[in-house]
């Protein structure tokens, strides 16, 4: 075999449809875009255009509201936790940070904090400080003979202050 005997595979390269070379070709005169207008040219992006008329996501109104400033925290439960310290990624019996976990592969570092949860249970005592936990979570550790330390104080409700 030479060079210049190489082929591809029949079928391997599509011919391109060849626009506007007459009626006979089924694609002749306007190439298959219709007639005249702004959807017949080249570039035409319309997406949400109502020819004009004021668009619909214009007409309804806004709803909601996006708080850019909310903090974003990492969950982790407690079940996920008790699995790392039963295969050694997390040593149970040193206090338990947030470093520690993100360590262990058990939360994301790039959010505002980790917070633990109560899905699964815990079988020894732990000393574990985050962000946030919840109070079931609490309480199981606390039964488990361990204790929970939070950094960031917990949202007190308005008429509660009052």
């Amino acid at each position: 075999m030479n060079l210049n005997e190489l082929r591809d595979n029949p079928g391997a390269r599509l011919k391109s449809k060849r626009l506007g070379r007459g009626i006979g070709s089924g694609k002749g005169k306007t190439s298959g875009k219709g007639v005249k207008g702004q959807k017949a040219r080249e570039g035409v992006a319309l997406n949400g255009f109502e020819g004009g008329q004021l668009p619909i996501y214009r007409r309804l109104p806004k709803r909601g509201f996006h708080n850019h400033f909310r903090k974003e925290y990492a969950p982790v439960n407690l079940g996920a936790l008790d699995a790392a310290i039963e295969a050694g990624k997390i040593d149970g019996s040193q206090p338990i940070t947030e470093a520690v976990l993100i360590a262990a592969g058990l939360a994301s570092g790039n959010l505002d904090g980790i917070r633990l949860l109560a899905e699964g249970t815990i079988a020894r005592a732990i000393n574990i400080t985050v962000s946030g936990a919840s109070a079931t979570a609490k309480a199981a550790v606390e039964q488990a003979g361990g204790t929970v330390t939070t950094t960031v104080a917990p949202k007190v409700a308005p008429e509660a202050a009052a």
